[in-house]
């Protein structure tokens, strides 16, 4: 109790300071698992949702079940103090529909100053086939489901490579250990990564948490002119709607047709890039959700 008395004087400041603000922006509630001092927020409130939040990771609290609910009621009290609530996806709008609050879909932008294709095709590893992954070493777990897929495709062909970057390497059983590549992640290496890929992996599970994914993996190789191969789970089968920017695959034989195909076809998977390129450029810059952003500002004021 002494804990969330701190915490909750050390969040006056931010209440306090809204009220010299025409908006007030938040995207989670001031303490984590609790609404205490959101009602105080000035107005116009905006909540910005990009993930299924109310879904938060229970394995650090001993009630893990109290803890989801407070967690859940939590996001419901904020949802109904704010004037427009901001989400990532379709999936996250249809979340909040029922609330009083009107809904807008502004997905998640992609700096195309920084994730932006390779000047150069020159590279010490152009002679080998680079399928990849980007991202916290806390969702490895995807692209572990797709291991088997992975490895009869890198059996097959001799010349592929597994490119990983995230904070700490994955230990796979059925890999060729001495081309699967780890690079450490950081602001800068991930770029770098992601502009070596031939195919950019985004494998996901088929739940409420995925679902409410904003696709932002996806997008990065895109902006980079990579294919993409998907799970086409929540806004990954939106975005592979936009335009002929990768292929999706559900089941292991579909990611081994995908990689083969790709393998095979790599003019296309060109074009592929391409079209990814443009669908960012169109879609999910920051010049253009920016655009979208102040819209809704200006409506407010």
């Amino acid at each position: 109790m002494m804990m969330l008395g701190v915490k909750l004087i050390s969040r006056i400041p931010g209440v306090t300071g809204s009220w010299s603000s025409q908006i007030t922006w938040v995207q989670r509630e001031l303490i984590p698992g609790r609404c205490t001092l959101e009602a105080f927020l000035n107005k116009p409130l905006v909540f910005d949702v990009d993930d299924a939040i109310w879904l938060a990771s229970t394995s650090d609290y001993s009630n893990q079940r109290s803890y989801a609910e407070r967690v859940f009621n939590s996001i419901q009290s904020i949802a109904k103090c704010a004037d427009i609530i901001i989400a990532g996806n379709n999936y996250l709008a249809d979340c909040f529909v029922n609330y009083r609050a009107e809904v807008r879909i502004i997905p998640t932008a992609i700096d195309t100053e920084r994730f932006r294709p390779k000047l150069t095709s020159s590279d010490d590893n152009s002679h080998k086939f680079i399928i990849a992954w980007t991202g916290s070493a806390g969702n490895l777990g995807y692209l572990e489901t797709i291991e088997s897929a992975i490895a009869q495709f890198m059996n097959q062909f001799l010349d592929s490579e597994l490119l990983i970057i995230a904070e700490q390497p994955l230990s796979f059983f059925s890999l060729p250990a001495e081309r699967v590549r780890f690079i450490p992640w950081s602001s800068q290496t991930e770029v770098t990564g992601v502009q070596q890929m031939d195919i950019g992996l985004m494998p996901l599970t088929n739940n409420e948490w995925t679902k409410g994914k904003c696709s932002f993996k996806m997008l990065q190789y895109m902006a980079c002119c990579i294919p993409v191969i998907v799970s086409p789970v929540g806004m990954n089968s939106e975005v592979l709607a936009l335009g002929e920017v990768g292929l999706g695959a559900n089941s292991p034989s579909d990611w081994y047709e995908a990689l083969v195909f790709f393998y095979k076809n790599r003019s296309l998977g060109h074009n592929f890039g391409k079209n990814g390129c443009q669908v960012v450029e169109y879609n999910f810059t920051q010049k253009v959700i920016c655009q979208k952003l102040a819209k809704v500002f200006q409506d407010l004021i």
